[in-house]
């Protein structure tokens, strides 16, 4: 059985049923997946929209290291993960993450396991953009914050 697995940069809307069409093997009794959107409020602010930068070489290729890791240690059928660029408005899916295993409770486990790897390892940056007219770079979770 091959490995279906990636990490990759988007500055296009993510189509997600797409991408879950893509996870289909006849192996794969589990596919769960994840949408990170961007919310309205941080901390506070009162969010208009985002903006995401990546170092892109580098984020590929870390990414795709974890993608890696996650199929290794979750015994994986198949993992995806895509991350927006650019600008993005409320309501957008700023990263999606799907795996498929044998079973549900290492598809679970390793869509966990990628979204707060790619949040701590990536170089990929976030600046909100707030209603009042500021902006901010968000800085990455903590190890501790997981």
């Amino acid at each position: 059985m091959n490995l279906q697995a990636a990490f990759q940069l988007s500055t296009e809307p993510i189509d997600t049923t797409l991408l879950s069409r893509t996870l289909a093997d006849d192996a794969a009794g589990a596919f769960v997946s994840f949408e990170g959107r961007v919310r309205n409020s941080n901390e506070g602010q009162k969010v208009l929209s985002l903006e995401y930068e990546a170092y892109v070489d580098m984020a590929i290729s870390e990414g795709a290291s974890v993608i890696d890791e996650a199929a290794r240690r979750f015994d994986l059928i198949g993992a995806l993960c895509v991350h927006r660029t650019g600008s993005l408005s409320i309501g957008d899916v700023a990263v999606w993450i799907g795996v498929i295993s044998g079973h549900r409770e290492e598809a679970f486990a390793a869509c966990r396991f990628i979204i707060d790897e790619v949040k701590l390892r990536v170089p990929i940056w976030k600046k909100e953009h707030y209603v009042d007219g500021s902006t901010d770079w968000v800085a990455p979770p903590s190890v501790d914050a997981r």
